[in-house]
């Protein structure tokens, strides 16, 4: 078919990757230093990438291309999540921590009611955790803002407590990734209910807007819960 598809000029490409990160399908790659559409299949052709070329070296024309196809996009994305969650990298194993019902032992001493940790597994970060971690069978979901646990005095207890924690900003982070994760582990998992605690500024609600897309697209819907903390970490 014939569809309008991006061009990179190689002579003019200076490899400095930005047109790799502001592709939202990973359709462009750094190959021998310079960037490469990998698939036609992969390109929507609507350009994300050109603003960020610092060099004029994307274009878009039109030519006889391969469709769009939206589900190899997702596979490949969904496929990178995993084999990146399992690298050997310390901080992106997957466990699950035990906690007693006391935990005096793993406190350290500051004050005598030292507040325990109410966290029952690792990563928590959006972007680093494995939709297939066994940890999220027939488990409630605490989603939640980066800023929301600092800023409320008893995050531990009130919303981390009983429920597997997922965290990110939905301000500096990729939503249509969140939405993209958020939907497969929904649809891999059995999941009973998500709360999702975010900070009353406007441009948190972008993590809302992920997690009500993600039910949708997955055709999952379950027990939801929103909660609004202000910026001086009171309910609101």
């Amino acid at each position: 078919m014939i569809r309008k598809i991006i061009t990179i000029d190689e002579t003019k490409c200076n490899g400095c990757e930005l047109c790799v990160k502001a592709c939202h399908e990973d359709a462009i790659e750094i190959i021998n230093g310079k960037a490469k559409l990998i698939s036609d299949e992969y390109c929507d052709g609507l350009g994300d990438c050109l603003p960020e070329c610092p060099t004029g070296a994307i274009s878009i024309i039109e030519r006889e291309a391969e469709k769009y196809n939206e589900d190899k996009v997702l596979k490949k994305q969904l496929n990178k999540s995993y084999n990146h969650n399992s690298c050997k990298c310390p901080g992106t194993q997957t466990k699950i921590i035990k906690r007693d019902t006391i935990n005096k032992s793993n406190c350290i001493t500051i004050k005598e009611n030292h507040i325990k940790s109410e966290l029952c597994q690792w990563p928590i970060q959006l972007n680093l955790v494995n939709s297939n971690a066994s940890y999220f069978k027939n488990t409630n979901l605490l989603i939640a803002a980066d800023c929301t646990a600092y800023s409320y005095a008893n995050f531990h207890e009130d919303f981390i407590k009983n429920h597997i924690t997922l965290i990110g900003c939905p301000k500096l982070d990729d939503n249509d990734y969140y939405e993209e994760k958020l939907a497969s582990i929904l649809h891999s998992n059995n999941i009973k209910s998500i709360t999702v605690v975010r900070m009353e500024v406007p441009c948190c609600s972008g993590i809302v807007t992920a997690v009500k897309n993600a039910m949708l697209n997955s055709k999952t819907i379950v027990s939801y819960r929103e909660v609004v903390i202000s910026t001086d970490g009171k309910l609101v």
